[in-house]
């Protein structure tokens, strides 16, 4: 991880010895205005870290300049913003043994014992990425089959959404669950016809097995982060809103800080559960001399997700009746985690995915943020996935922002409308009956439970299909954004989200040097071919950190 700081120094500190002033000439430009109307420019000057000016196809560039780059006529649009992933998740899966896309629980278990022939030095065998509704068998996997390949070493698999994990007998035992261990407040431990656990932890239940796995040292730690960084970079994200930070890995930020800018910004949000989570409030907001690192905001869960139907609704999954999900706090929990906040001065930011959560969440914010006079905080939902009707009004009318995730719809169309059934789905990943309503919308990932690639996310935003253009038509096509409007979600909206409207987001003189080079006219290529576009460069801070 040293070299991977020094390199940064030094690739930051001889750029900024060759050039004050540089000029990106012939480019096929694009940004947004004030009205989040799409302009167009062919040149772009910065100095610095600051953009000066735009200039279009008919206007005289300047001759004295420090450096000018020939863009080739390449597409140049502004740095792109993840308004929800998990950066540490993201780096340390990048480290783990990844199970996304596998089509059966044995396919599955065949990954972890090709990693664990690899990494038998490791004490715990972790991954991510599972997906029981893509397997054929459409059912939670079992810790037989981890055993019958991995019996002496624990083994903790995370569930695609991160809201259930897979254990091994192995890890069970170590953490002393058997049948007489209860279910945790919103938890559950899957069990067979004999009341055993099965391996399958949802939700709170995990904290059983987690327990048990050794945190990760502030290096180990640095690395991830670092690694992960870097590989969002590549894909042609300048600022992430990292949800849900305890304060070691706060700490970790900020020792890399000490070293040198982060790679790309990251816009904290605080997590409720860390152990000092009122010392943190305490301290008030954090802000970094190069705008790298922000700390404005806090990240609180209501309930599960809807895979692992742990999201919270007001009646009866359609496909299991009797259960209608799980609640993460009971209401004078969630209540204290809000009124601290707030009274602390914090944007809150609460993960609602059912509509019984969703209910909560916006009834809670209506009432504290009268109490608390915070409405200019811009709290948000997290998700926003199952609303009703008159609960997709009350964003607007409350000021409250719905962080939403694009690829969440295309991936969960195959379960969605099963767990929903037909009337409820309508509700569902709503983003056109926002829009309409008067809500601003920003847009992310929630990676590493899906790609961070903001491309994936655009496309997906503005088809409503997977990237084998399914289903056709669109799944549920009324909900569509326009290009432009999935494009504000990505850069204005999410700096709007972040407090950062007036840094970043846009390509106006003032505002960050933040931008990538496209190989593509995303705004004139086909929709379906969105999630094709590869990112050539990456600048953040007038620096390139990627291509």
């Amino acid at each position: 991880m040293k070299k991977i700081v020094v390199f940064l120094i030094i690739a930051l500190v001889s750029a900024s010895l060759l050039a004050d002033t540089v000029l990106i000439h012939n480019v096929n430009g694009y940004t947004l205005n004030s009205n989040r109307e799409l302009i167009k420019f062919s040149a772009l000057q910065f100095t610095d870290d600051k953009i000066d000016r735009l200039f279009s196809i008919d206007d005289s560039l300047p001759e004295n300049i420090d450096m000018t780059i020939d863009g080739h006529g390449q597409t140049l649009i502004p740095g792109l913003i993840d308004a929800h992933g998990h950066v540490l998740s993201y780096g340390l899966s990048l480290l783990r043994v990844d199970l996304t896309g596998t089509v059966s629980e044995q396919e599955a278990v065949q990954r972890v014992l090709s990693f664990f022939e690899t990494s038998e030095q490791l004490d715990w065998i972790q991954g991510r990425g599972w997906n029981q509704v893509l397997w054929d068998s459409n059912s939670f996997p079992s810790a037989s089959s981890l055993d019958a390949l991995i019996a002496d070493k624990p083994v903790w698999l995370t569930r695609v959404d991160g809201h259930a994990g897979w254990a091994n007998s192995a890890a069970m035992e170590l953490a002393g669950v058997d049948r007489r261990t209860e279910d945790p407040n919103g938890g559950q431990i899957i069990r067979d016809g004999n009341g055993d656990p099965t391996g399958v932890f949802v939700d709170n239940a995990m904290a059983l097995i987690r327990s048990e796995i050794p945190v990760p040292s502030i290096e180990e730690q640095k690395f991830a982060l670092t690694t992960a960084m870097l590989e969002l970079a590549k894909v042609g994200l300048t600022s992430v809103h990292d949800a849900g930070v305890g304060s070691r890995t706060l700490q970790a930020y900020k020792q890399l800080l000490q070293d040198s800018p982060l790679p790309i910004r990251i816009n904290i949000m605080l997590s409720a559960t860390d152990r000092f989570y009122e010392q943190r409030l305490a301290e008030g907001h954090f802000r970094s001399d190069d705008d790298t690192l922000a700390i404005t905001s806090v990240k609180i869960a209501a309930d599960g997700a809807l895979g692992s139907r742990g999201a919270a609704l007001l009646d009866d999954y359609t496909d299991m009746p009797g259960h209608t999900g799980l609640l993460l706090h009971n209401q004078e929990r969630l209540e204290y985690l809000m009124r601290a906040a707030m009274n602390a001065g914090f944007q809150v930011n609460t993960h609602a995915i059912g509509d019984a959560a969703n209910k909560i969440v916006l009834d809670n914010y209506a009432r504290l943020i009268a109490e608390t006079g915070s409405r200019e905080l811009r709290h948000r939902i997290e998700h926003a996935q199952v609303l009703r009707h008159q609960d997709i009004l009350r964003f607007a009318e409350l000021g409250v922002i719905p962080s939403m995730q694009a690829t969440h719809a295309t991936s969960d169309k195959n379960m969605a409308q099963d767990r929903l059934g037909e009337v409820r789905i309508q509700g569902a990943y709503a983003w056109r009956k926002l829009i309409n309503a008067g809500a601003l919308i920003a847009n992310g990932s929630d990676f590493p439970v899906e790609s961070p690639n903001p491309f994936f996310g655009l496309h997906a935003a503005v088809t409503r299909q997977d990237q084998h253009n399914e289903p056709p038509g669109g799944w549920f096509p009324g909900e569509r954004m326009t290009i432009e409007e999935a494009f504000a979600s990505f850069t204005i909206n999410a700096a709007y989200a972040g407090h950062q409207e007036k840094l970043l987001g846009t390509l106006e003189p003032g505002k960050k040097a933040d931008f990538i080079i496209l190989d593509r006219d995303i705004f004139t290529s086909p929709s379906n071919e969105l999630w094709q576009t590869q990112v050539l460069e990456t600048w953040v801070n007038g620096q390139k950190i990627a291509e």
